[in-house]
């Protein structure tokens, strides 16, 4: 039996099936490709995994890890909610890879175990931006609307990368556009107030007086 390539490990396999879906979808990920872009034979992959379904597997835990823990982690030195919300921004445009790989996934969501990662991961990323945008002082409905408002406009802006690159902002043009979106998509603490939405006990408030 072959031995895998020194230092190559399944994580490898898997980093190399995440780079094919990104690129040309769920269908490009095949043995024989993925193993000449790996310079080893077919004998290395069949070391780590016993079927390219294992192997999708391992890639989506892979995705998964990266896009929810990883992240999570990777903002969480930021104490004030603000400050992590704005890591959080800037991680997720920092990487139109990133992007055309999610794409791609959501694409094939009928896929039944993709689907259920990618569902999976869009609700905890949605639920951790709820709890960032709480942490602001935001109340539950309002927390709810700002984040899936944020959440809508990431997914926004991968779509526009993807379907017209040429219209996106880059450079300096880039980093007003991220201002903005840092502006809109976050509110101040002086702003909180006026973004609380009516509960029921608005309604039957008394009108101010004269």
């Amino acid at each position: 039996m072959d031995t895998p390539r020194q230092n190559l490990t399944a994580d490898d396999w898997s980093a190399a099936a995440l780079e094919a879906v990104a690129s040309s979808g769920i269908e490009a990920v095949a043995v024989e490709p993925l193993a000449r872009s790996l310079g080893v034979t077919k004998g290395s992959f069949y070391w780590h995994f016993p079927s390219r379904e294992a192997l999708m597997r391992r890639a989506l835990e892979l995705w998964e890890r990266q896009e929810t823990d990883d992240m999570i982690i990777a903002v969480a030195d930021a104490s004030d909610p603000y400050d992590r919300i704005v890591k959080l921004f800037k991680r997720a445009n920092a990487s139109h890879r990133a992007g055309r790989l999610y794409l791609a996934l959501a694409a094939a969501s009928d896929h039944a175990h993709v689907g259920t990662v990618v569902r999976r991961v869009s609700a905890r990323r949605m639920n951790y931006l709820h709890e960032c945008y709480q942490a602001l002082g935001l109340g539950e409905p309002e927390a709810k609307l700002w984040s899936t408002f944020a959440y809508a406009t990431f997914i926004g802006n991968q779509q526009v990368h993807r379907d017209a690159p040429e219209t996106f902002p880059e450079g300096a043009e880039f980093s007003q556009y991220f201002k903005l979106m840092i502006k809109t998509l976050i509110p101040r603490a002086r702003d909180i107030e006026s973004a609380r939405v009516p509960g029921p006990a608005d309604k039957h408030a008394a009108p101010p007086g004269p």
